[in-house]
């Protein structure tokens, strides 16, 4: 039932979004005439650039999660790392409704060691401060550009995005400090040992197991080179859409590419559309309006073809990329067909062989 209706919400999340970015006839001749303005030649040593620097952005967002795993005793390999991260990422982009986050916790579970349910619990810690991070990006950069001109809606966001992910920095800190209380009290509230007790047990089993994963919080050691290798991963991030957008002639500060990539970040945390087709060029356009104004995303603009390019070329290079070395880390020895087909459960049971958890 909760699949079907996450399924149902990416489906609306793909026709609002295709809606609200599809270009009428103005905008489709706008569109046709920025990408004849862009030749392979003048492209290419953009395109390069923008795939080195997001292949350290590849690097640390993949690199930095075995901090995460190391306070629950597993180590995984740089080639195991890099090859179920590299599977992971693809799925997270691929799957409709956040379906892909499950990916990375069900390939490393190893029956005895370690659950997908602890593993989650790591992604989940990954997410919150993820999204932390991004808060400050974004509250910095709508400040930094933010003017009369402004849309209402831009301080709103910065403050509830800020506010979301601070509440549940809050929550970790309960279930770490106090699992026993938490678990019991989140039973309570949901009513869930009348409802349907059998249900109950097992979640609460699930929940202590999932909160085993926010170890990381009371491990100094562990969490402060994780902090470090996250603050390089978006810097990486924003400055990837900023020399992109200049190499296709969007006159786009640093600052503006850290908002529109905060907006980003913070609009998918929603329910995403299957590839987040249509919703992460809205979002794109949105984010660019904040600096460039309004007509980046008026559709009778000459510039919201410009920027639907630019929001296109973004994301046709992120599908590339993360698509590509997902695909590449299927065919290497650290992920196979039998792990990926074993990990659409969360906790079945291991695949023979699984002995690169340690």
């Amino acid at each position: 039932m909760k699949l079907a209706i996450n399924l149902g919400l990416s489906l609306v999340m793909l026709a609002l979004s295709l809606w609200l970015v599809w270009p009428n006839e103005t905008a489709k001749d706008a569109l046709a005439a920025a990408f004849e303005r862009l030749t392979v030649g003048d492209l290419a040593p953009t395109i390069v650039v923008y795939f080195a620097i997001v292949a350290l952005v590849h690097f640390c967002r993949a690199y930095r999660w075995n901090y995460l795993l190391a306070p629950i005793g597993v180590r995984l390999g740089f080639g195991r790392l890099m090859a179920v991260s590299s599977v992971g990422f693809m799925a997270i982009l691929v799957l409709p409704a956040r379906l892909g986050e499950f990916v990375r916790p069900a390939l490393i579970r190893r029956k005895g060691h370690v659950s997908a349910s602890a593993a989650l619990g790591t992604v989940a810690v990954e997410r919150i401060i993820d999204g932390l991070v991004v808060s400050v990006i974004v509250f910095g950069t709508f400040i930094a550009l933010h003017g009369a001109t402004s849309p209402g809606w831009m301080m709103p966001t910065a403050y509830v995005s800020s506010g979301v992910f601070a509440v549940c920095l809050v929550g970790l800190f309960f279930a770490l400090t106090w699992p026993e209380w938490t678990v019991r009290t989140f039973l309570a509230v949901t009513l869930l040992r009348r409802l349907a007790p059998g249900f109950a047990r097992k979640l609460e089993e699930k929940l202590h197991q999932l909160i085993r994963g926010f170890a990381v919080l009371k491990d100094v050691r562990n969490l402060v080179p994780f902090l470090l290798w996250t603050i390089v991963y978006w810097f990486a991030n924003g400055l990837s859409c900023w020399m992109l957008a200049r190499g296709m002639g969007l006159d786009m500060s640093l600052t503006g590419a850290f908002a529109m990539m905060g907006l980003v970040a913070v609009g998918i945390t929603l329910p995403n559309s299957p590839g987040m087709i249509g919703q992460y060029q809205w979002l794109t356009a949105l984010g660019v309006s904040l600096e460039l104004g309004a007509g980046a995303i008026t559709k009778d603009s000459p510039m919201f073809g410009d920027v639907l390019a630019y929001a296109i070329v973004l994301h046709g290079l992120q599908v590339i990329w993360y698509v590509g070395a997902g695909l590449a880390a299927v065919a290497t020895p650290h992920v196979s067909f039998s792990e990926l087909w074993a990990a659409r459960k969360l906790d079945p049971e291991p695949v023979a062989g699984d002995a690169s958890v340690s």
